[in-house]
């Protein structure tokens, strides 16, 4: 993936959807856009939603997905929460930003050595200590669980995963509505942005995310989400063309 190292004003780079910045200025562009979207912010709050981006991006250094550095999603996740939901709470953001921490890096988050284990508990320890209860009581809410054991034959059970997660879902976002609004970001960001994916797992996510659907837009709509209805609109539309584009991929 080519990236361009001519330099963007943030003007620019305020007028651009995420993922083509991504494209073109890569992790840079993403965390300068957050920097110059972080201004609304009052100072105090500015600055720790920064060091959480900056300790995001440290965090999920060594991570990667199948085209880009891992905190390029992380970022995004974060920024449509800020820039298109017109969410400023603080707790949100900086959630937002750790959303993956206790599940793909707890070694890192605890600073321990990477094995045994993943001492998740250990890394909500932490994020409870930097940040506040309330941010690792929303990360906890976001997080996978743990994947049942391998079938007798040694290999993973898709659908028994999909089906947890999907449980998982429903109940541990019942009673977390900015968990919500977390897992709507991640989703479209992962769902939406499957288009700028290759390899052979997009089938597989493809559908694994069109399973979700039903119990997001189910989540979406509650009158406690608490997102305007011009926001909730938008994000039905993002599920739509998400909708939209798993149909393309598994049909072809």
């Amino acid at each position: 993936m080519t990236r361009s190292s001519e330099p963007i004003s943030s003007a620019q780079l305020a007028a651009m959807p995420l993922h083509a910045i991504t494209e073109v200025y890569g992790q840079a562009g993403l965390a300068q856009r957050l920097t110059h979207e972080l201004r609304r912010l009052p100072p105090g709050a500015r600055d720790t939603v920064a060091d959480a981006a900056e300790w995001a991006q440290r965090l999920h250094a060594d991570q990667r997905r199948t085209r880009e550095p891992y905190a390029n999603h992380v970022l995004r996740v974060a920024l449509r929460i800020l820039c298109h939901y017109r969410v400023t709470d603080p707790d949100v953001l900086i959630a937002a930003l750790l959303h993956d921490v206790v599940e793909d890096q707890p070694w890192a988050a605890a600073g321990v050595t990477n094995h045994g284990p993943p001492p998740r508990a250990a890394a909500l320890a932490v994020i409870t200590a930097k940040y506040g209860a309330r941010v690792a009581r929303l990360v906890a809410a976001v997080t996978n669980p743990d994947r049942p054991a391998a079938g007798t034959a040694g290999g993973t059970d898709w659908q028994a995963l999909n089906l947890q997660y999907v449980e998982h879902l429903a109940t541990a976002l019942d009673a977390e509505p900015w968990a919500r609004v977390l897992k709507l970001s991640d989703f479209t960001d992962n769902g939406v942005g499957i288009i700028h994916t290759v390899g052979p797992k997009v089938r597989r996510s493809a559908r694994k995310y069109n399973g979700f659907l039903p119990v997001l837009r189910d989540l979406l709509d509650r009158t406690d989400t608490p997102l305007k209805a011009e926001v909730k609109a938008h994000i039905n539309g993002q599920l739509d063309l998400a909708e939209r584009r798993f149909a393309a991929i598994l049909d072809a």
